[in-house]
């Protein structure tokens, strides 16, 4: 085994010794690749493919990467690969000169040419290019996966995400997708008066979730500082100042672990509308998603894994009691308090901690027996106050907040309140959070004192909002992690720099 790896590597280093020996007889002959500034590209492959009627016998100007070559006597075929696709050109001594075809033999795949020709068909059909010219615009001093395998490493796509989307098409086409949903989101939102606005990154208190935050020093001012795990505060600043729609799409960073669903920065969308409620969130939720998917897919009905999600019909919605009244069979609002649920948690398996009382314990069985049933869209509203210390009581039933979260795929998508704005309730909580940091919970927040002071001059009602657009992304390309919908997700460094 050892032997075989040895002869590969000697294998594999001959013709990485061959593809630089070819750029030095280049650069000697005067044909330096990277000394080309620019190639001027009229049409992609797509392009030519969609429109071949009004193109035929037409001169195009394409540019990309040599992903297939046969070379046939006095004239070869190549495949050509750039961002919308690949397209064949036919390339021929006539054509394109003695020298430049000896040239052209000579180039290798991974190579990064432009053509000028005609437009044809070959006489099996295939719509090609005649070459008039081809002009090496980059030369590859690497090898490429070999075709039919591909890059299949899990771990190399990730870490060398270049070589992934070279050979992977469908890769390139979820990341194309990605940019188009965030542009929707954009458009939609832009319609309904909401205003795009950017907030700091690096902030002296990280609040607004439950987070352990990454910390570092500003040299300048001598401070430690935090990077954001939240985008809550300061938007809720902008809802004071009567900017009364406000959004933004940015990275958040949390110091947490990394799996299928978690990466410790992330892309999160939060949006503030001044005098509305959790209602009109979920209004707006449901509205957002079926456009987004009409828009980048052409359907609101959406394939992800074995199922069909439909976004057209309206969402669920159910309280969080009568979820777990649905799929646990146990009636919350028939029991009586802390002790009563924490024999039906024994009774159902249901693990809980001392601390606990009947709102956690609600919570712990809606996660036990609820969340990975929750295929479909669904709304859970209505959370107890124990598990939403920043949201406003519902009147008629004070145990519990306007509060939702809405669940697809087993996944919470989205997590919404009716806002806290009373300053001096959110002081309490304030309290009740340095309380928990003293204890040892690291993700607990500690008391901003200008968002208090923000508060004291007054927030309207308010609701507000927080996507994950990486879940969103990956529901959207039937995607299976996180790190699938994320150029570079985090990895773990090896031999001292990222591999």
């Amino acid at each position: 085994m050892a032997e075989a790896k040895n002869v590969q590597e000697q294998d594999l280093n001959q013709l990485l010794k061959i593809r630089r020996e070819k750029l030095s007889e280049l650069q000697a002959a005067g044909k330096d690749p990277f000394q080309i500034t620019k190639y001027d590209v009229t049409h992609h492959s797509r392009d030519i493919r969609e429109k071949y009627d009004g193109l035929e016998g037409q001169v195009v100007r394409v540019a990309g990467r040599i992903m297939q070559k046969r070379v046939m006597g006095k004239a070869s075929f190549c495949n050509v690969q750039d961002l919308k696709g690949n397209i064949q050109s036919y390339v021929a001594r006539d054509s394109i000169g003695e020298e430049s075809y000896k040239d052209f033999k000579k180039y290798d795949i991974g190579d990064i040419v432009g053509i000028e020709g005609e437009v044809f068909k070959t006489k099996t059909g295939e719509i090609s290019i005649h070459a008039a010219s081809v002009t090496l615009l980059s030369k590859s001093l690497q090898i490429l996966p070999e075709k039919y395998h591909g890059l299949t490493n899990t771990d190399l796509r990730y870490r060398q995400r270049y070589t992934d989307l070279i050979m992977n098409e469908d890769v390139k086409d979820t990341f194309i997708k990605r940019s188009k949903i965030i542009s929707a989101i954009r458009r939609y939102l832009d319609g309904q008066g909401f205003m795009e606005v950017e907030t700091p990154m690096l902030v002296s208190n990280a609040g607004g979730a439950a987070a352990r935050p990454f910390e570092t020093h500003y040299n300048a001012l001598d401070e430690d500082v935090k990077l954001r795990i939240s985008l809550e505060l300061y938007l809720k600043r902008l809802i004071v100042g009567g900017m009364e729609r406000v959004y933004e799409i940015g990275r958040v960073f949390r110091n947490e672990g990394v799996d299928t669903r978690h990466n410790p920065e992330f892309t999160l969308m939060e949006l503030y509308q001044a005098y509305t409620d959790y209602y009109g969130m979920m209004d707006l939720t449901e509205n957002m998603y079926r456009y987004v998917a009409q828009e980048v897919l052409g359907t609101a009905r959406v394939p992800y894994g074995d199922e069909m999600i439909d976004l057209e019909k309206p969402f669920e919605r159910l309280t969080m009691v009568d979820a777990v009244k649905k799929y646990a069979g146990v009636d919350f609002d028939q029991v009586a308090d802390t002790e009563a649920a924490k024999k039906l948690a024994d009774e159902h398996h249901v693990e809980y901690e001392a601390r606990h009382t009947k709102g956690d314990i609600l919570s712990l069985f809606f996660e036990e027996f609820c969340e990975e049933k929750l295929i479909q869209p669904t709304f859970i509203m209505d959370h107890p106050i124990e598990i939403s210390p920043l949201t406003k009581k519902k009147p008629d039933k004070p145990g519990y907040v306007e509060r939702f979260e809405l669940f697809i795929t087993g996944r919470e998508m989205a997590n919404a309140y009716s806002e806290l704005n009373d300053p001096i309730d959110q002081r309490e909580r304030f309290k009740a959070q340095e309380a928990a940091l003293a204890a040892g919970d690291e993700e607990a927040n500690t008391t901003d004192e200008d968002f208090l002071n923000a508060l004291e001059i007054g927030m309207p009602p308010t609701g507000g909002i927080g996507y994950g657009i990486d879940r969103l992304v990956m529901l959207l390309t039937n995607s299976p992690a996180i790190r699938d919908v994320l150029l570079f997700p985090t990895m773990k460094t090896l031999g001292g720099k990222d591999q």
